[in-house]
């Protein structure tokens, strides 16, 4: 199984703001209901998503923001990678060498992460 290695960072703190709002788009999507908040990771490399991808579009609930969720673990956790379509692009608010994390449990709490803390994320 591949890995990315990633390094704690902090984020913006708006994905519990955006799933309190589609929590049941994501829970259908996923299968899993998602703690409202992700883990951000710098990679040392920009990475690009795979081209098989779970999709949440814009149009699905009115929005205006399309998301891509690739499966993944970390910890040996079920997981996703998410990530908006503007990033992914490269012209969102994150470089493409951040990654967001999102899984049932809190992963700073769960795991005892603060920002610096080196972490991996298993791929399919």
């Amino acid at each position: 199984m591949p890995v990315l290695k990633g390094v704690v960072v902090s984020g913006m703190g708006n994905f519990s703001f955006w799933l309190e709002k589609l929590e049941s788009y994501y829970t259908w999507k996923t299968g899993m209901r998602l703690f409202p908040g992700t883990l951000n990771l710098r990679l040392a490399e920009p990475y690009s998503l795979p081209a098989k991808v779970i999709r949440l579009e814009k149009e699905e609930y009115g929005g205006t923001v399309s998301v891509s969720m690739a499966p993944c673990t970390i910890f040996g956790r079920r997981a996703f990678l998410l990530r908006t379509d503007a990033n992914e692009a490269g012209s969102g608010h994150y470089a493409k060498n951040i990654i967001e994390i999102a899984t049932d449990v809190k992963l700073r709490d769960a795991y005892g992460l603060k920002d610096g803390d080196e972490v991996e994320v298993g791929l399919p």
